[in-house]
């Protein structure tokens, strides 16, 4: 009984066993094609992940933006609201009325 090693490599389906083996003990060259199908194109993964951070990122400054207005908005009320509750400050001879009032 005598020992065969497998063939190196991937070998196509269409090539039988024995005719590999008769090829061998002849040395007879054997030639493979294997067809290979182009790539699809890119996974989404590699679009998704930069779009995700990216949308974060906006979603970020967006948010933080928000929040400085809000805090601005907010600042401005109450110096609206504390300029019209002190009436007139008076600087050096100078008497400011900090907020006007309508008068009716």
């Amino acid at each position: 009984m005598t020992h065969h090693d497998p063939p190196p490599g991937r070998l196509a389906p269409h090539i039988p066993a024995d005719i590999y083996r008769q090829a061998e003990r002849e040395g007879r060259p054997i030639v493979v094609i294997v067809h290979t199908a182009t790539p699809a194109g890119r996974p989404a993964r590699t679009y998704l992940i930069p779009l995700g951070i990216g949308l974060a990122a906006a979603i970020g400054v967006a948010g933080t933006v928000a929040a400085i207005l809000a805090l601005f908005e907010f600042a401005i009320h109450t110096a609206t609201l504390i300029g019209g509750a002190a009436g007139p400050i008076g600087i050096g001879g100078l008497t400011f009325k900090l907020a006007r009032r309508n008068p009716k």
